[in-house]
């Protein structure tokens, strides 16, 4: 061998060297604990994570996804795909309305504009009664608030996919009056102490209404969150409205000569009257028909 072929196979195995002393160094880490226990846990992992169908499932296109036959089958096991469908089918109902609520839309919208109407004549009354800016006002402010949400709640049930604004607006309308109801508590108390035994009664008898009417209202808002049948609906609508009706009488009695207590009380009889005819548009209760020539006003 020449001395050229003996300095180019020299240089080669120089050329190695430094590979080597690399593979030393990778095999020394291997061969530390922290290596061995990972390692082990992977062997360990590997069984699993290749029988398991919903992570092989997870990488696979949606094309080449098996047929739904197949999906559905008992021994085919859980799957990426159906779960996700099931997932988003679900979520599209959450937002849907189970029922149609359009038939109640009108006179739920007349029934929530005429109460907040009568809230806000009911704070007039306060003025004349020189309880302005007292829990009375209060009282009528937020019986003005629920008015509003109602017929907020009315123009939202004219769509399938406003569920969650019906629910959430009649369930803020309750608030209003519960709210309302415990603004009547303060009033009583400082009718007391103003000495106006008359006027505390009268404003006690409105009490039990106004709670009677949120408990109500809260519970149609419930119903349509639980899916119940549109006839139960309906039917809370209807004792809703019954309980405004009583409060219409017990607002008017709280100042008989007064103007604005009388048109207060009259906006929230129209509301009751509405907002029973929405609970019978919801229960399919037919209209009265006119009978001979009784539909001529006058």
């Amino acid at each position: 061998m020449n001395e050229s072929a003996q300095k180019k196979k020299t240089n080669i195995m120089n050329m190695r060297l430094p590979s080597s002393r690399r593979n030393a160094r990778i095999i020394a880490r291997l061969q530390s604990p922290c290596a061995i226990i990972f390692i082990g846990f992977l062997f360990t992992l590997t069984p699993w994570l290749t029988s398991s169908t919903a992570l092989a499932n997870a990488f696979v296109p949606v094309s080449s996804q098996p047929s739904s036959a197949l999906r559905n089958s008992p021994g085919y096991g859980l799957n990426v795909v159906s779960c996700r469908d099931n997932y988003l089918k679900n979520r599209r109902d959450l937002s849907k309305l189970s029922m149609s609520l359009k038939p109640a839309a009108i006179p739920l919208m007349d029934s929530g504009k005429a109460l907040a109407r009568s809230g806000e004549l009911l704070i007039d009354l306060t003025t004349k009664l020189d309880l302005y800016g007292g829990s009375l006002s209060a009282t009528g402010a937020s019986i003005r608030n629920c008015g509003d949400c109602l017929a907020q709640a009315a123009a939202s049930c004219r769509f399938k996919t406003a569920a969650e604004l019906v629910i959430d607006e009649m369930r803020e309308g309750a608030d209003c009056l519960r709210e309302g109801r415990g603004k009547l508590s303060l009033a009583i108390e400082e009718s007391k102490v103003d000495g106006d035994a008359v006027l505390m009664g009268r404003i006690e008898s409105m009490i039990g209404p106004m709670q009677s009417a949120s408990g109500s209202l809260e519970e149609a808002g419930a119903a349509i969150m639980r899916r119940e049948a549109v006839d139960v609906v309906g039917g809370l609508l209807m004792d809703c409205g019954e309980a405004l009706g009583a409060l219409a009488i017990a607002v008017e009695g709280l100042d008989p000569e007064s103007e604005e207590g009388k048109l207060s009380s009259q906006r929230m009889g129209y509301s009751s009257q509405q907002m029973i005819l929405a609970g019978k548009e919801l229960r399919g209760e037919k209209k009265e028909k006119a009978v001979g020539k009784s539909w001529i006003k006058g």
